[in-house]
């Protein structure tokens, strides 16, 4: 097995590699890299890599940048110290999502998760292999717990875990969220990148509103092929689906 590291601490990153190697001493540690720039660089020579161990925030970027730029299908398991990543994580080609410290147990069990993927689809033309594996992992893994969004209110620092809020929208070009229990706070996050990080529980149902799918009580047919959204809880806006949208928000809608 060819497994390249990708960690900007040369510590956890030795120690990482010991951990595979102890685990599975036939595996060869092709290459460590510690940052953006230098993952792209080693990818782009196209190199034979069976397995990809990834921190996600390093000292230039976060590695989603490498996996975009250089459309990997390499299967990667992320280590890192935050669980805040862990939807964004699953729509690359990740197949589990490790919190530092790891330990052997951690670092084990994600390898067997490798192994279990690879012999049971590896070989099935019917499935398309370990890629039709990839992309139905990507399309159907829901972390157990939302991650949560910090905001401030005068000297006070508060988190809003995910799961309370009902959805986040734009007024007068400021972002808000909007929590069950219809408190709004404001944030300092953009609502786009809110849409990375909390999709695909949440729904971007236009350039004003990103909903959670509990959220939503039932939904309309409105004038013009647009859907008017009806919510489980009270808001002083209407919320449309624009025409474009309407496939997405129908499959999101019940597949959610």
């Amino acid at each position: 097995m060819r497994i390249v590291i990708i960690e900007d601490e040369k510590l956890t990153a030795k120690d990482l590699a010991k951990t595979i190697q102890d685990l599975e001493p036939e595996a060869e540690i092709v290459a460590t890299l510690a940052s953006v720039e230098e993952a792209i660089d080693f990818f782009d020579t196209s190199p034979v890599v069976d397995l990809i161990f990834s921190d996600i925030q390093l000292g230039d970027g976060t590695s989603f940048e490498i996996f975009a730029k250089t459309q990997n299908q390499t299967p990667i398991i992320f280590c890192t110290a935050f669980d805040e990543y862990a939807l964004e994580a699953f729509k690359t080609a990740g197949i589990d999502y490790l919190l530092k410290p790891f330990s052997k147990t951690t670092v084990g069990g994600a390898l067997q998760k490798y192994e279990h993927i690879k012999t049971r689809f590896g070989s099935e033309k019917n499935l398309g292999g370990l890629e039709a594996v990839l992309s139905l992992l990507k399309t159907q893994f829901v972390p157990t717990k939302l991650p949560s969004v910090v905001v401030q209110q005068g000297d006070k620092i508060i988190p809003i875990e995910g799961a309370q809020i009902a959805l986040f929208f734009i007024e007068d070009d400021y972002v808000f969220a909007y929590t069950f229990d219809q408190k709004k706070y404001l944030l300092s996050q953009k609502l786009d990148r809110l849409e990375q990080t909390f999709s695909p529980v949440f729904f971007r149902a236009n350039r004003q509103v990103l909903l959670n799918r509990k959220a939503v009580k039932d939904a309309a047919h409105h004038f013009n092929r647009k859907i008017v959204v009806n919510l489980s809880i009270p808001f002083k806006e209407q919320v449309l689906v624009g025409k474009l949208k309407v496939s997405a928000f129908m499959e999101w809608l019940a597949n959610h």
